[in-house]
């Protein structure tokens, strides 16, 4: 199936290999704990409005290759702040930024270094994204 990331009318096809990492490990639900002087406890919860992390990455160095094009369209949209993209996964669009609290939002290196590169080499890549 395939994976999109769209800006407007211009759409990036990221490599259909990658896979959502970290989708297991998020909750819908906020919850903090804490106790009063006189010990009693205090729960607050509430259902989150956003921030569902999605984490794009390759599974190892022999799946997921995009090529240099793709890696510098990715760039360029993470250079914006704030810009919003609609991401297409399992037939589902989300609304996502990139996630740059958490380091780069996008990171990539080559699968083999060439000293003239060129827009068709091809670059193992981690893609890290937020739900808004």
């Amino acid at each position: 199936m395939s994976i999109t990331l769209a800006v407007g009318t211009t759409v990036v096809a990221l490599s259909p290999d990658l896979y959502w990492s970290d989708e297991n490990n998020w909750a819908p639900v906020e919850q903090t704990a804490q106790r009063t002087i006189t010990g009693a406890l205090i729960v607050s919860a509430a259902t989150r409005q956003g921030g569902r992390p999605i984490t794009l990455e390759p599974s190892d160095d022999e799946s997921g290759w995009m090529t240099r094009a793709v890696i510098d369209q990715l760039r360029n949209w993470a250079a914006v702040a704030g810009q919003q993209m609609v991401l297409t996964l399992r037939g589902q669009d989300r609304t996502v930024i990139f996630r740059h609290h958490d380091g780069a939002g996008i990171e990539a290196h080559p699968v083999v270094h060439y000293s003239d590169v060129v827009d068709g080499d091809f670059y193992l890549a981690t893609v890290r994204l937020m739900e808004i």
